[in-house]
């Protein structure tokens, strides 16, 4: 099928009346709709909770581990002038 032709069948499917949906379909479509909707909020704030946390849990450790300061030495000068 060529451009031309699948242009073609979209128009004529777009051209046809519409198909009747039916009545009892639509509550089902609200209630997973508002089901999806639901889920996706829940899901934002648990993402939102754990960015939290896990910026607290980064300031706790660079409190503690304090990163920015300079390790002390682990061998001692030599003594000299004894």
């Amino acid at each position: 099928m060529n451009r031309a032709e699948r242009e073609a069948a979209v128009r004529r499917v777009m051209a046809d009346q519409p198909v009747p949906v039916p009545p009892e379909l639509y509550p089902e479509a609200v209630r997973r709709g508002e089901r999806l909707l639901r889920r996706g909020r829940l899901v934002r704030r648990v993402m939102w909770l754990l960015v939290c946390v896990a910026i607290v849990g980064f300031g706790v450790w660079a409190a503690y581990a304090q990163p920015w300061v300079e390790p002390p030495s682990q061998t001692t000068p030599p003594v000299n002038g004894w």
